[in-house]
């Protein structure tokens, strides 16, 4: 999507042309898998390129946030912050669905949530978003904690590291989202970086 602009006009004393800013709503779940890794890959998006973040959050989102003690570092990524009190409030889904954000990012997702995308339930604030956005032109990018056939080595908030395996059935969800019409699914954190040249 190309950027507007404010001015075109190049001509001595004339305003200088300013892309306006990649909208982007940032969905984060209760998944404690891949958070602080997600953290860093945003700090990086927001500090190279020309960002405007919603951050989304689930009510489970808050209490990981805080158990990893990222909190405090979530206002310098996110220009604004907006915690979920039920499947539409607050009102994001109107946002999405008029094009007000270029894209909906959802990183981390836990498989509780991705398996409820990938049947069709839209009964959280953040699956709400996903399903009514992806009956738009708008992106839907998806980063789930769970991979088909993969371990998961994940970081506890005390930073000692946990290996953890996928079950079968969250691997058959993650394989089912990808098959899903306006939803590209990321593999890792890394590439969220991609957000910066699909502009």
């Amino acid at each position: 999507m190309e950027n507007e602009t404010n001015s075109t006009d190049q001509t001595p004393g004339s305003a200088i042309e300013i892309p306006r800013p990649y909208k982007l709503a940032w969905g984060i779940t209760g998944a404690g898998d891949l958070i602080t890794e997600v953290f860093e890959a945003m700090k990086d998006l927001k500090k190279n390129g020309n960002f405007k973040i919603t951050a989304i959050l689930s009510k489970a989102a808050v209490k990981v946030i805080k158990a990893y003690r990222l909190w405090n570092i979530l206002p310098t990524i996110a220009d604004k912050i907006l915690v979920e009190k039920d499947a539409n409030t607050p009102f994001i889904v109107g946002s999405l669905q008029t094009r007000k954000f270029d894209a909906l990012l959802v990183a981390p997702t836990t498989g509780n949530s991705v398996a409820k995308i990938a049947h069709g339930i839209a009964d959280t604030l953040i699956t709400n978003a996903v399903a009514m956005t992806t009956r738009t032109k708008t992106q839907v990018f998806i980063l789930p904690v769970e991979k088909e056939g993969k371990e998961v080595n994940t970081t506890l908030p005390d930073g000692s590291k946990l290996e953890l395996f996928t079950r079968d059935l969250d691997a058959q969800n993650t394989a089912k989202l990808r098959k899903i019409k306006g939803i590209s699914v990321l593999d890792a954190p890394e590439d969220i970086k991609k957000l910066i040249v699909s502009r």
